[in-house]
């Protein structure tokens, strides 16, 4: 079971491989704040993700203070304690330093892209990689260069 965050999931609807998630776990769960940002009308893959993730929106009652992090965060990390999730599927740094810290494990949308390409469910990172560079996702040119070097592939 994973657990998914907001800037991880938009990433992974801009290339199309939302689908990824449900070939590499057998559930995928959001809290509601994760869903209600997603969702939101105008912004970018809103639709898609609305209709990829209905039946996946858990309720979660907040127990932890903002700690700098935002709300789909931080219902997310409560989310995987309460569900005793395998995964937390969440890309903002700050958040997985402060999730690792508290002994979650994360992954976030490029190490899905890796894993998928490790098990034969695609055949390359970088079309994917270069898809995420022209969104308005960013992901930094050290991170892509890593992803890339893992996975074999050229710049």
């Amino acid at each position: 079971m994973i657990i998914g965050d907001s800037s991880a999931l938009v990433a992974l609807a801009v290339v199309n491989q939302l689908e990824l998630l449900e070939k590499l776990y057998d559930n995928l769960y959001i809290p509601q704040a994760v869903f209600d940002e997603v969702t939101q009308i105008g912004k970018p893959q809103s639709s898609k993700l609305r209709q990829f993730l209905q039946g996946r929106v858990k309720q979660v009652n907040l127990t932890l203070t903002q700690l700098g992090l935002g709300l789909g965060e931080l219902e997310a990390i409560t989310l995987y304690k309460k569900l005793d999730a395998n995964l937390l599927l969440i890309d903002d740094n700050r958040a997985k330093k402060y999730a690792s810290l508290n002994g979650v494990k994360v992954i976030g949308s490029l190490g899905i892209l890796v894993k998928a390409k490790e098990q034969g469910h695609i055949e390359r990172v970088k079309p994917f990689l270069d898809a995420i560079q022209k969104s308005e996702v960013y992901i930094s040119q050290k991170l892509i260069e890593k992803v890339l070097e893992i996975c074999g592939e050229n710049l």
